[in-house]
């Protein structure tokens, strides 16, 4: 004889409907994303890099196709302010000027790349060293571990917002730049 009356239940009644229903809703709402709906777009508007570039339209860039990436160039100046935008603007702002939303809370300061004077002195060879190095005391850290041609690309970006210009000698800068890793 058992001693289990056949009231007692052996299982959580309202979670085991509870889950039914579940399944149940995960179910159809799957049926009606794959054969009503038609999918859901992810937005990922992939480019096939072999496809001709419509008329009017900026091909794309290649950094690694760059021969000699100390030497300025519009695109390089472009690729540069991409690459500020994804790894910079936090502490130096959009536009460069040390104002970026961290900035508030460092000490000392995000320089502003635009004004005022280069404490680490100037020209691409400095500031590709400081983007390689970073600034020892500051909260400036050094970037080694980005691709060569992407400080390079940097550098010509910052040469192009700043008023505090470099007058270079472009025979050091590429003496410098077979050297630098």
């Amino acid at each position: 004889m058992s001693n289990i009356d056949s009231s007692d239940e052996k299982y959580n009644r309202g979670g085991m409907i509870a889950f039914i229903f579940s399944m149940a809703f995960v179910f159809a709402f799957f049926i009606y994303l794959v054969a009503i709906h038609g999918g859901v777009d992810l937005g990922e508007n992939v480019v096939d890099p072999k496809a001709p570039v419509a008329a009017g339209a900026v091909a794309a860039f290649d950094i690694n196709k760059v021969a000699e990436p100390w030497v300025s160039s519009p695109e390089m100046i472009e690729y540069g302010h991409k690459v500020f935008k994804t790894n910079c603007t936090m502490c130096h702002g959009n536009e460069g000027k040390g104002d970026g939303p961290s900035a508030a809370g460092i000490n000392p300061k995000p320089r502003n790349l635009v004004e005022g004077k280069w404490t680490q002195g100037e020209g691409a060879i400095a500031h590709f060293n400081v983007l390689s190095k970073g600034i020892a005391g500051s909260s400036m850290a050094g970037y080694a571990h980005f691709k060569t041609a992407d400080r390079w690309a940097l550098v010509h970006f910052i040469e192009s917002i700043t008023q505090n210009k470099s007058k270079d000698d472009a025979a050091k800068v590429a003496e410098f730049a077979k050297s630098a890793k």
